[in-house]
C-alpha cells in the first residue's frame, strides 16, 4: 500500500463518516499522509483528524477514533492507532513488500500514475514561445507528469512556466547527447542555475545521471546473472510461496522499499508544482538505495539459491522498473548496460 492508496483509503472514510452521519463537515479534497515522525507507530501517519476536529465541533481524539473505526479491515493495513492528539498511525501488513512489489510489476513503468489530477485542464504556451531551451524542455516534461496524473495538459494557452536559463543557449548543449542535456536542464529546481553539463559525461559515482542509471542497469545484469543461477524473481504467484512479507519485511531496507512507496506521491507533487527537478532527485534516492541493497540479492560463494533470494531479485526488479519509469518522465532512456 502506497501513500497514494492510503491518502485515497482514509478519505473515503472520512467520506463514509460523513455520509452515515457521524462527521459532519465537508469532504476535503485529498488527505496528507506523510511518514509517521518520532514519537508516532508504524510507517504512515496523517494528522486529517486535527484538520477535521474544529470544523466538526468535536476534539481531535473523537475524530480520530471516528475514521479509525471506518479503517478497520482495510487490505494492506494491519492497524491504525492514534497517537498525540490525534494523529492517526498505520501500520501495514508484514505483506506489504510484497503487495508494493506486485503493484510495481502490474503497472510497469507506469507506476506512479494516477488520476488525482482528474478533471483539472492546463494549457500552456506553445514551448517554441518559450524564453529558452530549458523552460521548453521543462514545459514540455510538466505536460507529461501532469497527464500522468489524469489532468488534461497541453498546449495553446497562455499559462508559462518561468525558469532560471543560466548560460545556456540554444547550441549551449551541442556535444552532451539529450540524456545528459535533459538531466543539466531539469535536474535543479527552475530557479536555480542549470547543471554544468561536462560533469553529467563522467562515469563516476560523483555523476547522478550516471549513478541512476547505472543503478538501473545492475538490476539487468541482477536478472541475467540470476537466471544463470535459477534464481528468478518470486512475487508469490503460481506455486511459488509468498514469501516476500516475511523474507523480506520492510523493516530489513526501509531506505529502498520506502523510496518505492514514495514514488506515486513524488510524481503528483511534481505535476502540481510543476518541478520535475522532485523526479530527478527522487530518482537518487531509489538509485543510491538499490546500490546499497544490491550485494545481497544473489548467492554469493557457497550459498545455494533460497526463497529469499528470489523475493530480493524481485524487489531489485521493481527499483529498476521505477527507474527506467522516472527517466522516461524525464526524457532520458534507461539503457541495460552502461
Amino acid at each position: 500500500m502506497t501513500p497514494a492508496d492510503l491518502s485515497l483509503t482514509v478519505l473515503h472514510a472520512v467520506r463514509r463518516a460523513v455520509d452515515d452521519g457521524a462527521l459532519r463537515v465537508d469532504v476535503p479534497p485529498r488527505v496528507k499522509v506523510e511518514r509517521a515522525r518520532p514519537g508516532g507507530a508504524g510507517e504512515y501517519a496523517s494528522n486529517i483528524a486535527l484538520t477535521l476536529a474544529g470544523p466538526s465541533g468535536r476534539s481531535a481524539l473523537d475524530v480520530a477514533g471516528i475514521l479509525r473505526e471506518r479503517l478497520r479491515d482495510v487490505p494492506g493495513l494491519r492497524c491504525v492507532e492514534i497517537t498525540g492528539p490525534g494523529f492517526l498511525n498505520f501500520i501495514l501488513r508484514r505483506d506489504a513488500a510484497g503487495e508494493l512489489v506486485r503493484a510495481v510489476r502490474d503497472a510497469g513503468a507506469a507506476y506512479g500514475s494516477g488520476t488525482a489530477l482528474a478533471g483539472t485542464t492546463v494549457r500552456f504556451a506553445d514551448p517554441k514561445d518559450t524564453a529558452g531551451p530549458r523552460a521548453a524542455l521543462v514545459t514540455r516534461t510538466v505536460v507529461r507528469l501532469l497527464r500522468s496524473q489524469g489532468a488534461d495538459a497541453g498546449f495553446g494557452g497562455t499559462e508559462r512556466i518561468h525558469v532560471r536559463e543560466g548560460a545556456y543557449d540554444s547550441g549551449a548543449l551541442d556535444g552532451l547527447g539529450s540524456d545528459a542535456a535533459h538531466w543539466a536542464l531539469l535536474r535543479a529546481a527552475p530557479q536555480d542555475r542549470p547543471l554544468d553539463g561536462p560533469p553529467l559525461l563522467v562515469q563516476h559515482e560523483r555523476n547522478a545521471l550516471f549513478r541512476v542509471r547505472y543503478a538501473h542497469s545492475r538490476v539487468r545484469r541482477l536478472l541475467v546473472n540470476g537466471a544463470q543461477l535459477g534464481v528468478v524473481p518470486s512475487y508469490g504467484d503460481g506455486d511459488a510461496p509468498a514469501l516476500l512479507g516475511t523474507a523480506l519485511p520492510a523493516a530489513e531496507d526501509p531506505v529502498l522499499l520506502g523510496a518505492l512507496r514514495d514514488h506515486p506521491p513524488v510524481l503528483l507533487a511534481a505535476a502540481r508544482h510543476r518541478a520535475p527537478d522532485r523526479v530527478a532527485r527522487h530518482l537518487e534516492t531509489i538509485a543510491d538505495a538499490l546500490l546499497a541493497f544490491q550485494h545481497g540479492v544473489l548467492p554469493l560463494g557457497d550459498e545455494k539459491p533460497s526463497a529469499a533470494h528470489r523475493s530480493r531479485l524481485a524487489l531489485a526488479e521493481a527499483a529498476g522498473t521505477v527507474l527506467a519509469g522516472g527517466l522516461s518522465v524525464l526524457g532520458i532512456s534507461a539503457p541495460d548496460r552502461i
